[in-house]
C-alpha cells in the first residue's frame, strides 16, 4: 500500500518495510499527537553522521581520536587490531546478543585504557573533530532545527565519546537546548589531560535502563509518550526503554553496512529500514508529518 500522500519520501528506493499498514497507523497516531508528545530518541554514530562518502568509511567519535594525530603509531596499532577483533563480533547476525555483551565491555575497555595513556589534553578536542573527515548525514540542520522550533526534545544515547559528538554538533551550529546526550564521557585531571572515562561504560548492547542511572529526563517528559526512535544497530532498539508510559514508538534503522546479510533481521527488528542512504530525508519526512499544524 501507498504511504506517498502521507510521506512521499517512504517512497525512496533505500526504504524496506515489513509492514506498510502497520507504519501507516503509527504515523497517523504520531501526527495527532503532535509535537506536544513527541520525543525522538537517537543514537550518534553512522545514525545522525555518515556511514560513508565516496567509497571511504567516515570516522565515529571513538575513530576521530583514534586516527588524530595526538594518539601515538603504537597507539593506533592497537586500537586497530581491537577493531578488526571486536568489530566482526558486534554485527554477526548469528551471535546473540547475550554472546556479544562480555566481548563489548572487553572492547570498550580496552580501547578507553588505551587512549587513557595517551596524555589526550581537553583542549585538542575541538581542532581533533575540525580535521576529522566526519560527516552529518544530509539534512541533518534540518533534522535538528526543526526539532528546536517545534520544542520537541531530542535524546542522544549514544555508546561513542560524548565530549567528541557534542563539539561535532557544537561545529555543526545545531546544538540547540532541546538535546540531551548521555554518552562516555571523558574524565580530565585539573590539567585537562585525560586520565579515564566517567561511568558508567556504555556500549553497543547495553543503550537501556541500565546505564540510565536515573530516568530523571524521561519522567520530566512524562506527556511525551509518542517516540520515533533512531538507530543503525540491534542494540539501539533498547533504547526508549526508559520511558514509562510509551503509546506509539516508531523504529527507523539505518542499515549501513553487511545489507545482503542482515536485512532479514533489521527488517524484523525495525519498522522503517534504510539502506545505504546517507541521508535524513525519510526521518525528515516523517518529522514534517507528524509536526505539520493540522
Amino acid at each position: 500500500m501507498s504511504l506517498s500522500p502521507q510521506v512521499p519520501e517512504l517512497e525512496k528506493a533505500t526504504v524496506r518495510m515489513k509492514d506498510a499498514e502497520h507504519v501507516k497507523k503509527v504515523l497517523s497516531r504520531l501526527r495527532k499527537g503532535g509535537a506536544n508528545q513527541l520525543q525522538v530518541i537517537s543514537d550518534f554514530d553512522m545514525t545522525l553522521t555518515r556511514f560513508g562518502f565516496n567509497g571511504q568509511r567516515c570516522p565515529t567519535s571513538h575513530n576521530i581520536i583514534d586516527n588524530s594525530r595526538v594518539i601515538s603509531e603504537e597507539g593506533k596499532k592497537k586500537l586497530k587490531d581491537l577493531l578488526h577483533y571486536y568489530y566482526p563480533i558486534e554485527i554477526d547476525p548469528y551471535r546473540t546478543v547475550e554472546d556479544k555483551l562480555p566481548h563489548m565491555v572487553e572492547w570498550w575497555t580496552k580501547a578507553h585504557n588505551l587512549l587513557s595513556q595517551q596524555k589526550i589534553l581537553k583542549s585538542d578536542i575541538a581542532q581533533m573533530v575540525k580535521e576529522s573527515d566526519v560527516m552529518l548525514r544530509d539534512g541533518v540542520s534540518v533534522f535538528f532545527n526543526q526539532l528546536y522550533q517545534s520544542r520537541v526534545p531530542l535524546f542522544i544515547f549514544s555508546a561513542g565519546v560524548g565530549d567528541v559528538l557534542e563539539e561535532i554538533i557544537r561545529q555543526a551550529g545545531v546544538f540547540h537546548p532541546n538535546v540531551h546526550v548521555v554518552s562516555n564521557y571523558m574524565d580530565f585531571d585539573d590539567q585537562g589531560v585525560l586520565r579515564g572515562f566517567k561511568e558508567p561504560l556504555i556500549h553497543t548492547y547495553n543503550k537501556n535502563n541500565t546505564v540510565l542511572e536515573n530516568t530523571e529526563y524521561f519522567q520530566q517528559l512524562c506527556s511525551r509518550t509518542n517516540i520515533l526512535l533512531l538507530g543503525d544497530s540491534m542494540g539501539d532498539l533498547s533504547m526508549g526503554d526508559g520511558v514509562a508510559d510509551v503509546e506509539n514508538i516508531l523504529r527507523v534503522g539505518f542499515l549501513n553496512d553487511k545489507v545482503e546479510e542482515r536485512r532479514e533481521k533489521y527488517i524484523e527488528a525495525y519498522d522503517v529500514v534504510l539502506e545505504k542512504d546517507e541521508t535524513l530525508d525519510v526521518v525528515n519526512g516523517i518529522l514534517q508529518f507528524i509536526v505539520a499544524k493540522t
